[in-house]
C-alpha cells in the first residue's frame, strides 16, 4: 500500500486509546522533581540570556579584528562571571523553591512551608558541598569553582533533598512548643528551626566524611564521574535518542522537553561554558561539544519541535488543499520564532501518522549534520545562550560565533529538511483536496453551495461578571503554555479585543512553571493544549489560590487566538457556572 493509499485509509485516532497509551508517559512529564527543575530554570532564563548578552559584547568584535582595551573586556565579562559564575547556587535556590510548591499543595493552607526559608537553607547546604576552603598564609579563601554551571547536577540534589526534609518536619509537626502566649510569629520562627538545622546539620556531616574518604567535594565529584556519559551523550547514537525522544513525546501529544530536557539541563550549560573557554583561548576545534540550548532551538527543531519550519511554508505557499493553506499562511510568522503550535494542531502534524516519519527523523539528521560540521570542518559549537524565540537561522550563527560555516549549514538543513518532508506534504496535501473537493461536488448537487458568514460575537461591558472576580474590577486571565509563545498570542489576542472594545479584561501570559506568583490575583487560568499533562497539577493550585481553570483541544485553542470574541465568550459561559 503506497502513501496516498494509506492517507485515504486514514481513521482518526480514538483519544481515549491514545491517553491510555501516554499513561506511563504523562506520568513521567508530572514527575515533581522533573518539573521542579523545569520550573526552577524557567527563573533563571533571563539571567542566562542576559549574562550572554555581556559575553557577546565583549567578544563578537574580536572575530572582525577589534579588541576592547582590557578595561572594558573586564568589565563587560564581570557581568557574565557575577552571574553565570554562581548559577548552580541560585539553581539550588530556585528549584527548591518549585519543588516546595508541589509539596504544600499537599499540605493545608495553615500548615505551610516557608517557601524563603527554604532557599536560604539549600543555598547553604549546597555551599557545604560545593564549595572548598583554602588557607592561604593565614587567609582563608573560598574556591568557587563549582558554583557555576559545573555543579548543577549537584545543586539539583540538594534542591530536592531540602524541601523533603522541611516536608517531613510540618507534616508530622516535628517543632518546638511554645506556651500558647507566645505571638504567632515567633512561634513561626521557631517552626522553622529544626528543619533548618536538620537540613545544614546533614550536609555539613555529610561534606565532611564525603571529602575524608574522596580528597574532592561532592558537585566535582560528580562531574568526574560523570565525564563518560557526558561524552556519550554527545556521540550519533546519544543524539538521536536525546532529540528523536523530544520529537517522538510531541507527536503523541506530550510536550517532549518537559521529559527530556530535565535530563540534559545540566549538559546543555556545562558543554557551552567549556566550548567558550575553548574559543576564546584560540582553540576553536576544542570547542567541540554538541549538547547544548543553541542545538535543541535553532537545529535540532529548526522552527518547533519536528523541524516543522520547512513543512509550514509548504502548507502556505505549495498547498492546492483551501484549508492547508489557511493553516499554514497562519503559522508562518509564530514558526519563524520557534512558536509552531499552530502548525502541530492546525494541520494537525502530532498524532498524524503521515507526518510521523519526518516529525522524528528531520531532528535527528540535523543534529547529525551539525555533529558532522564541527567534527570534520571544525565549526564551533554553540558557545552562546540565545533566546528561543530568535529565528533559527540566525540563532545557529549568532551562537556559533558567526561562524560562516553556520550559515551554510543553516541552509544545508533547509534543504535536508524539505527533501524529508515534501512527499509527506503531497501526500497529504492530495488527500486533503480530494476531500475538500468530494465536499464542494455533494454542495453542488444538493445546491446548498454558499458563502456562509457569521458576525463575531459583541460584547459589553455589563456582560462581563465583575462581581464574579477578585478584584471586581475587572476579569483578570491568566494563559498558561510551555514557553510562552502561544500563551502569549492569545493574551495579546484578548487584550487587544478589551482595547478595542473598551472591556474590563486583562490577559497575561507565562510559561508554565513562572506562574506561581501570578496565578493568586487570577479569576480564569486558561491551559494550552500541549501542557495537558499538568493540568492535574494546575487544577490543585488554582483550587487553592480560587480560582478557574479552562483546558482546551489544539484546533479550539488555535480557533481562539484568531477569534478572540470566542475565547471572552468561553471565559463568561465557565465563570457564569
Amino acid at each position: 500500500m503506497n502513501l496516498r493509499e494509506q492517507i485515504k485509509n486514514y481513521k482518526p485516532y480514538n483519544e481515549q486509546e491514545e491517553k491510555d497509551k501516554q499513561t506511563f508517559f504523562r506520568k513521567v512529564a508530572t514527575n515533581q522533581y522533573l518539573r521542579a527543575i523545569r520550573d526552577g530554570f524557567i527563573a533563571l532564563m533571563p539571567i542566562i540570556i542576559f549574562s550572554s548578552f555581556f559575553l557577546l559584547i565583549a567578544n563578537v568584535p574580536q572575530i572582525w579584528g577589534f579588541v576592547w582595551p582590557k578595561k572594558v573586556a573586564t568589565a563587560l565579562n564581570l557581568f557574565y562571571n557575577l552571574s553565570m559564575g554562581f548559577l548552580s547556587l541560585m539553581a539550588a535556590s530556585t528549584v527548591a523553591k518549585a519543588l516546595t510548591g508541589s509539596l504544600n499543595l499537599k499540605l493545608p493552607k495553615t500548615n505551610q512551608i516557608p517557601v524563603a526559608g527554604v532557599q536560604y537553607t539549600a543555598q547553604i547546604s549546597f555551599a557545604f558541598v560545593a564549595i572548598d576552603t583554602l588557607l592561604n598564609k593565614g587567609n582563608l579563601y573560598l574556591a568557587t569553582d563549582m558554583i557555576g554551571t559545573k555543579g548543577l547536577i549537584c545543586a539539583f540534589l540538594v534542591a530536592f533533598i531540602v524541601p523533603n526534609i522541611y516536608y517531613f518536619c510540618f507534616k508530622h509537626n516535628v517543632t518546638i512548643t511554645l506556651p500558647d502566649v507566645v505571638p504567632q510569629n515567633i512561634a513561626q520562627a521557631f517552626k522553622n528551626i529544626i528543619p533548618f538545622a536538620l537540613a545544614t546539620t546533614f550536609f555539613w556531616a555529610f561534606t565532611l566524611i564525603f571529602r575524608a574518604l574522596t580528597n574532592m567535594n561532592l558537585a566535582a565529584w560528580i562531574i568526574k564521574s560523570l565525564t563518560p556519559l557526558f561524552t556519550a551523550a554527545d556521540g550519533y547514537v546519544g543524539l538521536a535518542i536525546i532529540y528523536g525522544a523530544m520529537a517522538f513525546f510531541w507527536f503523541i501529544g506530550i510536550q517532549g522537553p518537559s521529559i527530556v530536557e530535565p535530563a540534559v539541563t545540566a549538559i546543555y550549560l556545562t558543554n557551552v561554558e567549556a566550548n567558550l573557554r575553548a574559543f576564546n583561548s584560540g582553540n576553536i576545534q576544542g570547542a567541540n561539544h554538541i549538547l547544548s540550548q543553541g542545538i535543541q532551538m535553532f537545529v535540532a527543531t529548526l522552527g518547533g519541535t519536528g523541524a516543522t519550519l520547512v513543512v509550514t511554508f509548504m502548507f502556505a505557499f505549495l498547498s492546492k488543499s483551501k484549508q492547508l493553506k489557511a493553516v499554514g499562511r497562519a503559522s508562518t510568522i509564530p514558526v519563524i520564532f520557534g512558536v509552531n503550535e499552530p502548525i502541530l494542531f492546525g494541520a494537525p502534524l502530532i498524532l498524524n501518522p503521515i507526518f510521523f516519519i519526518p516529525f522524528i527523523f528531520a531532528p535527528i539528521l540535523n543534529v547529525w549534520i551539525f555533529k558532522i560540521f564541527v567534527d570534520v570542518l571544525h565549526m564551533p559549537s554553540f558557545i552562546y545562550n540565545l533566546p528561543w524565540t530568535t529565528p533559527p537561522t540566525l540563532g545557529l550563527w549568532m551562537g556559533t560565533g558567526f561562524n560562516i560555516l553556520a550559515l551554510l549549514l543553516g541552509i544545508l538543513l533547509l534543504v535536508v529538511d524539505s527533501l524529508l518532508y515534501y512527499p509527506f506534504f503531497k501526500a497529504y496535501d492530495a488527500s486533503m483536496l480530494a476531500q475538500e473537493e468530494k465536499k464542494e461536488e455533494l454542495e453542488e448537487k444538493d445546491d446548498k453551495k454558499s458563502v456562509v458568514t457569521s458576525a463575531e460575537p459583541k460584547f459589553n461591558e455589563s456582560e462581563i461578571p465583575l462581581g464574579k472576580t477578585k478584584d471586581q474590577q475587572a476579569l483578570n486571565v491568566l494563559v498558561l503554555c510551555a514557553g510562552g509563545g502561544t500563551s502569549g498570542i492569545l493574551a495579546k489576542s484578548l487584550n487587544k479585543l478589551a482595547k478595542e472594545d473598551k472591556l474590563p479584561l486583562n490577559a497575561a501570559a507565562a510559561a508554565f512553571g513562572s506562574h506561581h506568583d501570578l496565578i493568586s490575583g487570577m479569576d480564569v487560568v486558561i491551559l494550552a493544549p500541549q501542557m495537558d499533562t499538568m493540568k492535574d497539577e494546575l487544577a490543585k493550585e488554582c483550587k487553592q489560590n480560587n480560582a478557574r481553570m479552562i483546558t482546551t483541544t489544539g484546533k479550539q485553542y488555535i480557533y481562539m487566538t484568531q477569534h478572540a470574541n470566542e475565547c471572552l465568550k468561553l471565559l463568561i459561559n465557565d465563570i457564569n457556572k
